[in-house]
């Protein structure tokens, strides 16, 4: 990366396929050092404030984003087109998240202390062990998230929660809105008594993959595509000090309908998966791309009626909008493949239309290469079975997904419970009778899986638990009382959850 002026980056309106929102400077190879470097500076003194302390900072940046809501929605509206009630309600979920996790600082079972008295007649010594900060961590923003899953989101509000440092770095589909995101929560960060240099942001292609060789970060968070993800990830393995990458990828999300559920169920299920869908014009990580059915029965001519009766809109940039059109003619020559739906659409520059197509289990397995990819949009693909105990073997070859979804009725227990059985091992997350958008920021989520859904399945991106990211563990060992970590000492000042014994 070098120095050398380039255009600044300009929001590009889905609607119209005009620039919008004011320019942002790309950041060049000493804007990229400087922000790791503050962050560095700021490490030791933010991962050293008492939990309560930070936790009160959270709550203030929720509160900043909150007062902000109608300045930032309209900024972000201009730039992708998601509608004023879509975005407003992501505001909400984002400082909701802030929140959450200052929760998590309250509690303090984050730190998982355990206590091992020593024994001397089994030559034990005392040993005592909790979690601390990582350092500086670097996070990507997503594009189809502009607030939740972008410079204020969860990534960045759980390395904040676990005294990490953040640097991130801006999105090129919306990039005002990340400068005035980051210009809101920096702010009050600073006002709540946060160090310089606890939030960073940078912009443009290259200061990414500057940021990941970065000495001063840690450790890395990315949502976007595959290939993006799995270049980056290479790059934190191959520095001289590898550090973690935790990315979600791509993900298919398969749904199962089961025999008696589509029989009995069969106009609500089909309407529920357009639905789901086409939900932001399917760019969700969590769409339904994979949907089974039986071969016998109406459930396949439901879902085409119920999606050629649906209409989307714009996608978010123009790549993700030549990608979608390449990838459905990509599909609609594939072998095997009939073309079930189509739906409709509007007049905006960057509007596409809803496409599923029918293919049977056989003829998918063959494919299974090609034909399990995710196609980033209101696309799906309805594959017929012709019975439960059929798609067993299928199942367990599926790319990894971040959601498996299985529909069925009490008549279907039995094949439920085997379908789920395979299912569990490819994805992170099981719904029943349900469809996989919306992604609940709780305490019990998991939104992970398997390879390519994430590049490590142990570790969620939403819910109380995407902290244990930013977290590695220290024992200390027969060290006096007063010289412990107020976690770690006799009394338990802080009175957190502990394992003792």
């Amino acid at each position: 990366m070098t120095d050398t002026a380039t255009a600044p980056l300009r929001g590009i309106s889905p609607r119209t396929g005009e620039p919008v929102g004011d320019p942002v400077p790309v950041s060049t190879a000493r804007d990229v050092d400087a922000a790791a470097r503050a962050a560095a500076r700021a490490f030791p003194v933010w991962s050293a404030l008492p939990a309560a302390d930070r936790a009160a900072a959270l709550d203030a940046a929720a509160d900043a984003l909150d007062a902000a809501r109608e300045e930032l929605v309209a900024v972000a509206d201009a730039e992708t087109a998601l509608g004023e009630v879509r975005l407003t309600g992501e505001v909400g979920r984002t400082s909701g998240q802030l929140r959450l996790f200052a929760e998590v600082l309250r509690d303090g079972g984050h730190v998982q202390a355990v206590l091992t008295p020593a024994d001397p007649a089994a030559g034990r010594p005392d040993v005592r062990r909790m979690r601390q900060a990582i350092g500086p961590v670097a996070v990507f923003s997503a594009s189809n998230f502009p607030f939740a899953f972008s410079v204020a989101g969860g990534d960045t509000a759980s390395a904040l929660a676990a005294g990490c440092p953040v640097v991130v770095k801006a999105h090129e589909g919306h990039p005002a809105t990340s400068v005035a995101v980051a210009r809101v929560v920096a702010g009050a960060l600073r006002d709540a008594g946060a160090p310089d240099g606890v939030l960073g942001l940078v912009a443009g292609f290259e200061a990414g993959a500057a940021l990941v060789r970065h000495p001063a970060v840690k450790a890395v968070g990315f949502t976007g595509s595959q290939s993006g993800g799995r270049a980056l990830f290479d790059l934190a393995a191959a520095r001289p000090e590898p550090i973690p990458f935790y990315g979600e990828l791509g993900s298919v999300n398969p749904v199962v309908v089961l025999p008696d559920a589509a029989a009995r169920r069969t106009a609500e299920i089909a309407d529920g998966y357009a639905r789901s869908l086409t939900l932001g014009t399917g760019q969700f990580c969590t769409n339904p791309g994979l949907l089974f059915v039986p071969e016998d029965g109406p459930l396949a001519d439901a879902v085409a009626a119920a999606v050629g009766a649906t209409a989307t809109g714009a996608m978010l940039t123009a790549g993700m909008r030549d990608g979608y059109r390449a990838r459905v003619a990509a599909l609609d020559e594939a072998a095997g493949l009939v073309p079930l739906a189509s739906g409709g659409t509007n007049d905006d520059s960057f509007a596409v239309a809803p496409r599923v197509w029918r293919c049977s289990l056989a003829s998918f397995a063959d494919r299974l290469d090609t034909l399990a990819e995710e196609c980033f949009g209101p696309a799906g693909l309805v594959v017929t079975y012709p019975d439960p105990d059929a798609l067993a073997e299928v199942l367990a070859a599926l790319p990894g997904s971040l959601t498996g979804s299985v529909h069925a009725t009490a008549g279907d227990t039995a094949a439920a419970a085997r379908v789920a059985a395979v299912l569990r091992h490819r994805v992170g997350r099981l719904v029943h009778n349900g469809w996989p958008t919306g992604v609940a920021v709780c305490w019990a989520m998991h939104h992970g899986g398997p390879w390519p859904s994430t590049t490590a399945p142990l570790h969620t991106s939403v819910g109380a638990t995407a902290i244990d990211r930013w977290l590695v563990p220290v024992a200390y060992q027969d060290w006096p009382d007063e010289l412990l970590p107020p976690e770690l000492q006799d009394a338990n000042p802080l009175g957190i959850p502990r394992r003792v014994g």
